[in-house]
């Protein structure tokens, strides 16, 4: 079982994870720019590629217990952790804040998984997930800071490679860093630009490389729900200070005019979190003939706020 994240734990991810995941769909979206929809992906986001990823090679080990498996999330992870263990034939147990968006826990509970919301803020979820597992001797999985789960997310970067040959640059948006760290090791392995988009108001990711360290970033934005995480993980700072990395910042305005965009010129409905990465394009646009896709991660959200 992989315990660093590099270019092999993602090759055996995408392995282990093979035909249990929706190959990502890509499309031309404008003049040099295409859309990775991965929001199509099992659960509504790419966590599903993590958490299938997590939990088969615990399966494979030996090393899932009768307490199964518990997590912390804002809500995607959640959602792809219980829908990962109902494959895997455990049972799962959520913790998420009591501000996730009600559409996200009623999906978590339509896998019969038991949710148990646990204060406002994520952090507040996985004190409590970790005490849950501790006390329980249940699986502890994460959002986004174990090499498992981003391999797991990094195996989308060959999938777009495949279907967009040529392929130039890459924009992610962050939260923990999970996709990203993923993403950008598997990028570094093939040349590919990554740009890492982030809400001016929930920046841990840019935080930290301002630092040179992980640090705790409080958090303000319209996409609390999905990039919410108030520290990145080491393997994404790690993977940021990649020359070929850029760190973008956008203002909420800025995500919400591009996930109305989405809706109104292609009909996409995607997360506030997923609209982070085209707001990112739009203040850092592709240059002249190159090719650059942009990953719409999520969509479990409700249409009715358009």
């Amino acid at each position: 079982m992989e315990t660093q994240l590099d270019y092999a734990a993602v090759r055996a991810a995408a392995d282990r994870i093979a035909g249990a995941v929706r190959p990502a769909a890509v499309v031309p979206a404008a003049e040099g720019v295409w859309f990775a929809l991965e929001y199509l992906q099992h659960t509504g986001s790419f966590k599903a590629r993590g958490a299938r990823n997590f939990l088969a090679a615990h399966g494979a080990a030996g090393t899932l217990p009768e307490a199964g498996v518990t997590i912390a999330s804002g809500g995607n992870a959640g959602l792809a952790c219980a829908w990962a263990a109902r494959a895997q034939g455990v049972r799962a147990t959520v913790f998420l804040p009591e501000t996730a968006p009600r559409v996200k826990v009623e999906r978590l509970r339509g896998y019969g998984t038991e949710v148990r919301l646990v204060g406002d803020r994520y952090a507040e979820a996985l004190a409590a997930s970790q005490e849950f597992a501790a006390a329980t001797g249940a699986l502890s999985s994460h959002a986004y800071d174990h090499p498992l789960i981003a391999a797991g997310a990094g195996t989308l970067l060959d999938e777009i490679r495949a279907a967009l040959p040529g392929l130039d640059a890459v924009v992610v948006a962050v939260g923990g860093g999970g996709l990203f760290a993923g993403v950008a090791t598997a990028a570094r392995e093939h040349g590919v630009r990554v740009i890492a988009a982030e809400p001016d108001n929930s920046r841990a990711l840019n935080a930290a490389l301002t630092a040179g360290h992980v640090v705790d970033v409080p958090v303000e934005s319209v996409v609390a729900d999905s990039l919410g995480a108030t520290r990145a993980s080491a393997d994404a700072l790690a993977a940021a200070r990649h020359p070929d990395v850029t760190s973008v910042l956008v203002p909420d305005a800025g995500i919400t005019a591009a996930r109305r965009a989405l809706w109104e010129e292609h009909r996409i409905v995607v997360e506030a979190g997923a609209a982070t990465a085209l707001a990112a394009l739009r203040v850092l646009p592709a240059a002249p003939g190159e090719r650059v896709a942009v990953v719409l991660c999520g969509a479990n959200t409700d249409p009715g706020d358009l």
